[in-house]
């Protein structure tokens, strides 16, 4: 009985709290975050799943930059083997001619210091040694040591006549890097561009609803309204059972609106990565001839008249040059293509030269090694030429002259489509803020027109027909003016993003690279 009593004390414990903690979790569900366009953007660049994928690609270009530079500076290393034990027969010549097996047993040890640096004018690579070498020999007498040492020993080994890759690495990783950094800016402008769209789908959604339910609630009281004039006889019954297949239409469409809202709810938050549901702010804009109630006397979201905030081409395009990855693309891939050529011309032949100054001595302990020394001279030119290589070699290089001219059509194509897509973004833009006047303009009156026909239909003086007219057009007007004031944003961040300038201060986009990266 005990044992009972003290499960059902435990299943009350467990129900009260399951009791405490949902309270909680629905009051957490219904929690509401209003969020402006300006606010949406600066969180979807600062947290989103795309800003982070962004960041990520700029890290990995940073640190090939840091190897590279690296790479052209002098690399120390030190090697050595400690120790060395070997005790095996091996063949030995004698005076004779003749061969025999003698027994070795020895044990070595090495150890040897480089400073290797890559001569980035001619493409050689420059290095300085010191090494010392024991040897301990096993032997009837007791074993004997002997030691070699090379205080420094300075080695060139530089090709001729052949392609200098440090030199091209040189032209062309620079711009790898200073395009990746442009890139950077280029997808956080278009996390900012992804931003606006999912939250102006929210909002259109938000709008949706608003119309659906005012449909719904206008629908409902011109129902009762005809049933009330059908009980007078002042109109049909066609009319009547209408305004009822109004009201349900009405309805089925409210059901829509919400499910498409919770879906673009749904997919704001997960872009933003965050838990609460949201609530867009709708951005001002301060239009003249539109109406108070659509448009405020403040300015356009950044501080700027959307009537008179215009664009021009030619700056534009002057900074999209200066600042887009693409131009610096563009030089980046015509290096490579001569990089390329470069190439498969020097591979027709291979001259390396080969040289080494130094000194050297021996001795059977450390100071004696480096007595003594004696001069360690080495020059070596080798070389190789082909004789017949059935014309591989020249197929090689008019393959990669036939690459760099595709490569040339093609950035020659890639630029007229550059210049062109600014051309048109800029003058969409120009043209939008008309739009976006006209569109509220037009609410204003769709709105002020169904408004009308509701209290004509009332007095019998109109059909349902012109009655759905009229609300169809309203509910037309209403998603246009959000539908308008969404390109007109878009198009200013599609323009941002490629010029990557700030039109509004004036100044170029910019990161702390450093900072970001650590």
């Amino acid at each position: 009985m005990k044992h009972h009593s003290y499960h059902i004390t435990h299943l009350i414990s467990c129900l009260l709290l399951l009791s405490l903690m949902f309270p909680l979790r629905a009051e957490a569900a219904d929690e509401v975050m209003q969020l402006t366009l300006a606010e949406c953007i600066a969180m979807a660049r600062r947290q989103s799943v795309d800003a982070a994928v962004a960041l990520g690609e700029l890290k990995a270009a940073y640190w090939q930059w840091r190897s590279y530079r690296a790479d052209l500076l002098p690399e120390v290393s030190f090697s050595a083997t400690v120790p060395s034990y070997n005790k095996r027969y091996t063949s030995y010549q004698q005076a004779d001619g003749g061969l025999s097996f003698v027994r070795n047993d020895y044990i070595g040890l090495s150890g040897s210091l480089f400073v290797t640096q890559k001569i980035w004018p001619t493409g050689g690579t420059l290095s300085v040694e010191s090494s010392l070498d024991f040897l301990h020999q096993s032997g009837g007498g007791g074993g004997s040591n002997q030691l070699m040492s090379l205080p420094v020993a300075v080695t060139l080994s530089q090709p001729l006549f052949g392609v200098n890759h440090v030199k091209w690495n040189r032209r062309i990783e620079p711009l790898r890097y200073r395009e990746a950094k442009a890139r950077f800016l280029t997808e956080t402008e278009q996390v900012a561009m992804q931003a606006i769209n999912l939250f102006f789908n929210l909002l259109l959604a938000g709008e949706q609803v608003g119309i659906a339910e005012q449909n719904l609630q206008t629908a409902e009281k011109l129902y009762e309204v005809a049933q009330a004039k059908r009980k007078m006889g002042t109109i049909s019954e066609n009319d009547v059972l209408q305004m009822r297949l109004n009201t349900l239409s009405a309805r089925s469409s409210l059901t829509d609106a919400e499910s498409v809202r919770q879906a673009r709810q749904f997919a704001l938050r997960s872009f933003l990565n965050v838990e609460a549901d949201i609530e867009p702010v709708i951005p001002s804009a301060s239009m003249s001839g539109a109406s108070s109630d659509i448009a405020s006397s403040s300015s356009v979201f950044g501080g700027f008249p959307a009537e008179s905030f215009r664009l021009d081409y030619e700056e534009v395009l002057r900074h999209a040059l200066e600042n887009n990855a693409f131009a610096t693309t563009m030089r980046r891939r015509q290096l490579e293509a001569d990089y390329s050529v470069a190439s498969a011309r020097a591979a027709r032949q291979s001259i390396n030269l080969y040289a080494q100054l130094g000194y050297t001595g021996t001795g059977t302990t450390v100071g004696g090694a480096y007595r003594d020394l004696l001069s360690k001279e080495v020059i070596q030119v080798g070389f190789s030429i082909p004789i017949l290589d059935w014309g591989k070699r020249k197929g090689q290089r008019r393959m990669a002259e036939s690459n760099r001219e595709i490569v040339q059509g093609q950035l020659r194509q890639q630029a007229q489509e550059f210049r062109q897509n600014i051309f048109v973004l800029t003058e969409q833009f120009n043209n939008q803020a008309e739009q976006l006047r006209i569109a509220c303009e037009a609410d204003t009156i769709a709105r002020r027109r169904y408004n009308t026909n509701v209290e004509t239909f009332k007095i019998g003086s109109i059909s349902t027909l012109e009655l759905s007219d009229a609300q169809t057009a309203k509910d037309e007007a209403r998603r246009n003016r959000i539908l308008q004031l969404f390109n007109y944003w878009y198009y200013y961040y599609q323009l941002r993003s490629i010029a990557l300038w700030d039109f509004m201060k004036g100044e170029a986009i910019d990161a702390e690279f450093e900072k970001i990266i650590k």
